[in-house]
């Protein structure tokens, strides 16, 4: 079953011709169904690539699902066009009296800051203590993950001694978990990150549970024992060029990078990078849409309280 976007949005032409089903506002009207409710609130720079991204991943599933796009309103994007975000995003008080059976918080460049230095981070904290009664499950990606830990649990971030770039083998530390339902024993994801949370942290918190660690990149995947809130370090949305491109990016900041690890083949940018995380991203976001939205969401939002 197709995503229901904005006719314009710049993703439904590139999802179109990748065979994934986009269905048009227009035509959604007319199904006699309810899909699924799902907002990202993309704090992504480049968030036409981001939108794509997960779009493309929430696509891929036997479920129609329609789609609203949230930006802060308390920072300016440099990044994305005034009109694309005024076409496409609403602020959080366009859509705090609505109910969501599911969120998506991107995450952001801004991880090397103490998260009350973030210009949004109030804002940010409003929008997570109102998903607690208005969205039935949650997932936090990358700093948004480290954000949500923080803010629900008060686990605390940590910097590493050098950026964490690269495609890294992870292990499934239950695969009866409907989360990893379907994985291997071992699987790969993108990182992209100057910090970390760390598993001794995460067992002093009774809600929380780690769902797949790696040797190289530490926690990966951690879920509260419901589900309802679902936090991934790395980034199983990225493209196959997207760490190529913060990479060239980097360089031309002059910073300096180390090559992405396990990346291109024989380190050399130049050769195309295998995309070898696109399977476990694909099953991970319909795992949870199917067993932690679709099917715990109550069909009538005036029910959706009573179903906590």
């Amino acid at each position: 079953m197709p995503i229901n976007i904005p006719d314009n949005l710049p993703a439904a032409k590139i999802l179109e011709s990748e065979n994934i089903f986009v269905m048009t506002e227009h035509r959604a009207m007319h199904q006699d169904i309810r899909p699924l409710q799902i907002i990202i609130l993309n704090l992504m720079p480049t968030k036409i690539e981001t939108e794509t991204q997960l779009l493309r991943l929430l696509g891929n599933s036997p479920l129609q699902v329609d789609i609203d796009l949230m930006q802060t309103a308390s920072h300016k994007s440099k990044n994305t066009s005034q009109e694309h975000l005024l076409e496409f995003y609403q602020t959080f008080d366009q859509v705090k009296n609505r109910k969501y059976d599911g969120m998506i918080i991107t995450g952001a460049p801004v991880e090397s800051m103490d998260f009350s230095g973030v210009d949004y981070w109030d804002e940010l904290c409003e929008i997570m203590t109102w998903s607690l009664s208005n969205v039935y499950s949650t997932l936090h990606i990358c700093w948004g993950a480290q954000a949500g830990l923080y803010f629900h649990y008060g686990v605390p971030k940590y910097p590493l001694p050098h950026k964490l770039s690269g495609v890294f083998r992870h292990r499934a530390l239950d695969l009866n978990h409907p989360l990893l339902r379907g994985f291997d024993e071992v699987f790969y994801m993108p990182h992209s990150r100057y910090t970390e949370v760390r598993q001794n942290d995460i067992e002093q918190v009774p809600q929380l549970q780690t769902m797949a660690l790696s040797e190289t990149a530490g926690v990966a995947i951690v879920s509260t024992k419901d589900a309802r809130q679902v936090f991934i370090t790395g980034h199983c949305e990225y493209d196959r060029y997207t760490l190529a491109d913060e990479y060239q990016r980097d360089i031309k900041r002059g910073v300096n990078p180390e090559i992405p690890q396990n990346y291109f083949p024989d380190d050399n940018p130049e050769c195309v990078p295998p995309m070898t995380w696109r399977s476990h991203a694909n099953l991970f976001i319909s795992n949870w849409l199917n067993y932690f939205v679709y099917q715990q969401t109550p069909y009538d939002f005036v029910e959706f309280n009573n179903a906590e």
